[in-house]
């Protein structure tokens, strides 16, 4: 088993996908999380990568959010696409991922996924709020790499 299969169980992967399902009913905006165990660049510029390796900066309305994990580095970085950096108050990408570090070092790694998710989510409504003809730009499942 790789690090990354040991740093969630499947059914912790699948709270995980079910909370991006909760947080993405709310909003047109997109939630993927990314978990792979090991790189020698920095958190943010790492999950910049990432980001564009999904193609999360393509959606309609820029709208895209990304939560990474180094698993063996103990990193994480959350970061999200030009249309939400524009409209949310300036420490809202700190204090999420404030929240999610806090559970992540009482190894509740779950946990701080899912409610990070969900806080990034009610965020969103706010901005990004669900519209009757909105599709799932992008898969909700967990990349790792």
């Amino acid at each position: 088993m790789s690090l990354t299969e040991d740093f969630l169980t499947p059914e912790d992967e699948k709270e995980i996908v079910h909370a991006i399902a909760i947080a993405e009913k709310n909003t047109s905006g997109e939630i993927r999380v990314h978990i792979e165990a090991h790189t020698e660049k920095p958190p943010l510029e790492r999950a910049q990568e990432v980001f564009h390796a999904l193609g999360m900066n393509n959606t309609e309305a820029r709208n895209g959010v990304l939560f990474y994990v180094g698993v063996q580095d103990h990193t994480f970085a959350i970061i999200g696409d030009e249309g939400i950096d524009t409209v949310v108050e300036a420490d809202f990408w700190d204090c999420t991922k404030d929240l999610v570090i806090a559970h992540f070092k009482n190894k509740r790694f779950k946990q701080g996924l899912v409610e990070g998710i969900l806080r990034a989510g009610e965020r969103l409504k706010l901005y990004f709020p669900y519209q009757s003809d909105d599709t799932n730009e992008l898969s909700n499942e967990i990349s790792k790499g």
